[in-house]
């Protein structure tokens, strides 16, 4: 994914990360305005900052970890070196090992979450990012569970000014998908975007609705590349890790959406998330609006949380 080609990307990702930005280093610049050295006791209290910035006790004690070794080979003794070494581990810890985000057209995105987490917006936001990257996208409405969730979903496509797949409420989800990629198939449609029921009550409930719906996408649409996104709201901090770590038990998770960056203090979750998981970050919504869905870059999204 060609991030360069979006102007201003990086200055949209650095305000939408202002919340976990002030709080992350209102906590770090207070560790280091009090030591006039570097000793074990400055690496407690960073370790306290880091986890209360949500990065998880896992996650923390490696960058410290590699702090330390970091101090050790290049003889730091000035703590203000050590804030900028902090800067540089995160950003190494973010950018290793992180697969490019390649899709081949035709695709098939699942779109998996519990509810209120933003997943219908994003479907939308899916949809006309795609669509103003010249692909034509299709919207299968899966979720046929919810009150009223086809008709917000039907607003969204409207706005995005893409068709949508639907039946009644309370109808089979996997005969919408069928529908779906079929008429996906037909049409020569570039995308087809499944939005689905966010229910994790009963795992062996999502788990046999997911293996229905992937063997009909597989049969109805064989050929499709296929990605299972899980939308998680940043707001909740480590409670989105738990909720991922039940989510991956039930369905091969390709990457992950977070929504709702700009509204918490809690986006240190996002290094988290690359330790504790290791399933890659896709995209991120910085805002309501329908075009503030961004392409995550780790690199980006790592400078951001000291700049400014």
């Amino acid at each position: 994914m060609d991030t360069e080609k979006r102007p201003g990307l990086f200055s949209r990702i650095k305000q939408g990360l202002t919340k976990t930005r002030d709080s992350l280093k209102s906590g770090v610049d207070q560790v280091f305005a009090a030591f006039h050295r570097v000793d074990e006791a400055l690496f407690e209290e960073l370790e306290e900052a880091l986890i209360l910035a949500d990065m998880g006790v896992e996650t923390t004690l490696e960058i410290l970890d590699g702090l330390r070794e970091q101090v050790k080979a290049r003889r730091i003794t000035e703590p203000q070196e050590v804030r900028a070494l902090l800067a540089e581990e995160i950003a190494r810890m973010m950018t290793t090992d992180v697969p490019p985000f390649e899709v081949t057209f035709p695709a098939v995105f699942l779109i998996i979450g519990v509810n209120g987490v933003g997943k219908t917006t994003t479907v939308g936001k899916l949809s006309k990012w795609y669509t103003s990257e010249g692909k034509s996208v299709l919207v299968a409405a899966a979720d046929t569970f919810r009150a009223a969730a086809i008709d917000q979903l039907a607003v969204w496509c409207d706005r995005a000014g893409v068709p949508m797949i639907r039946q009644g409420e309370n109808s089979d989800p996997a005969a919408v998908i069928f529908d779906a990629a079929s008429a996906a198939k037909a049409r020569g449609t570039d995308l087809l975007l499944c939005d689905t029921a966010g229910r994790l009550h009963n795992k062996k409930n999502l788990m046999d609705e997911l293996r229905k719906i992937h063997r009909i996408v597989n049969t109805q649409h064989e050929s499709a590349h296929k990605e299972v996104l899980l939308i998680l709201d940043a707001t909740t901090g480590q409670n989105a890790i738990q909720q991922a770590k039940l989510f991956q038990e039930a369905a091969d998770i390709t990457g992950i959406i977070l929504t709702k960056l700009d509204g918490t203090t809690k986006g240190g979750m996002v290094v988290a998330i690359k330790k504790e998981l290791d399933i890659p970050v896709r995209f991120i919504t910085v805002g309501e609006g329908i075009d503030d869905l961004q392409p995550f870059d780790a690199e980006m999204f790592a400078r951001a949380l000291f700049e400014g």
